[in-house]
């Protein structure tokens, strides 16, 4: 969505405009063996996801979990669908698709509880599924890129399940501060610093709770033993600056991290492959990550 987002909109209107305008952005969606909505039980009620497989049987794929972008307040299964199925392609894996609660409904933390339910859920449901837990995938899209850093680092602590790889696509990391590229990208470039600010006094209103590592896994003192990643970013995005800054740090503890930023992009590129050549270039980029893993 183009400039600042229109605050005078109620949620549910917001998000019906920009699903609208995003999946007119879209390239072509890949029809798949396998699409099938599930209900997830969990301690705060069913949470919705869809899971992608391009056989009729997993296998003994990998599996991605993947959490929509959206500022933690749009964004859904339903707009992140040709995304999905388009990764279950290049990746050769399985995709399971969380459809987390928005805020401002819902604020921090009930996003970073949904989307580790789901992963835990996966992870205790492989055979059912007929993933191989030994493969399981993070990765999401901004907001969805947080979730997936938050549930990369709680799963190392947890040892409920073991990530072996977290793919981040322009991530927030730090909510509790901004770096020098919000002012550099402050706007022009269809995400403003204005709407990051927006979406973030929704998602977590009580600027104390900022400081959280579920809401700012930057700010995590130490990252040794975190899985792989592969972190994406682009070069004229506000959280450019921070999405270096977490690679940097994981690299720096001795996370094997891969960091491409993609010069002349912005924010939002990689859900709009139907015009920018670039997202199709991002998704290979993953897929052949995924492909690796197989």
């Amino acid at each position: 969505m183009a400039g600042d987002l229109p605050a005078n909109l109620s949620p549910t209107e917001l998000r019906r405009v920009y699903s609208a305008q995003r999946i007119k952005m879209l390239p072509p969606a890949p029809a798949l063996a396998v699409v099938e909505d599930i209900l997830v039980p969990s301690a705060n009620g069913s949470i919705p996801a869809r899971f992608y497989c391009n056989r009729a049987q997993a296998h003994g794929l990998p599996l991605l979990v993947f959490y929509h972008g959206g500022g933690w307040m749009l964004g859904s299964i339903d707009s992140y669908d040709t995304s999905c199925r388009r990764l279950a392609v290049l990746g050769q894996c399985a995709v399971m698709s969380v459809g987390y609660r928005l805020a401002p409904e819902t604020p921090f933390p009930g996003a970073v509880e949904d989307s580790y339910a789901v992963t835990l859920w996966c992870a205790q449901n492989a055979a059912r599924l007929g993933i191989d837990p030994a493969k399981l995938v993070v990765c999401g899209d901004s907001a969805g890129g947080n979730l997936a850093a938050v549930v990369a680092q709680m799963s190392h602590d947890s040892k409920d399940f073991s990530v072996a790889l977290q793919i981040l696509i322009y991530p927030a990391t730090d909510l509790s501060r901004e770096s020098p590229s919000y002012e550099r990208n402050a706007s022009g470039y269809m995400l403003t610093a204005a709407a990051l600010r927006w979406l973030r006094d929704n998602y977590v209103p009580d600027a104390r709770m900022r400081t959280d590592e579920r809401a700012s896994p930057l700010l995590r003192k130490n990252l040794a033993g975190l899985p792989r990643a592969l972190i994406i970013s682009a070069e004229f995005d506000p959280l450019v600056d921070e999405d270096e800054a977490y690679a940097k740090r994981l690299a720096a503890a001795g996370v094997a991290t891969k960091y491409v930023c993609f010069a002349g992009m912005i924010h939002p590129f990689f859900t709009l492959g139907g015009f920018i050549d670039d997202a199709q270039r991002a998704e290979e980029l993953i897929g052949s990550e995924l492909r690796a893993l197989a």
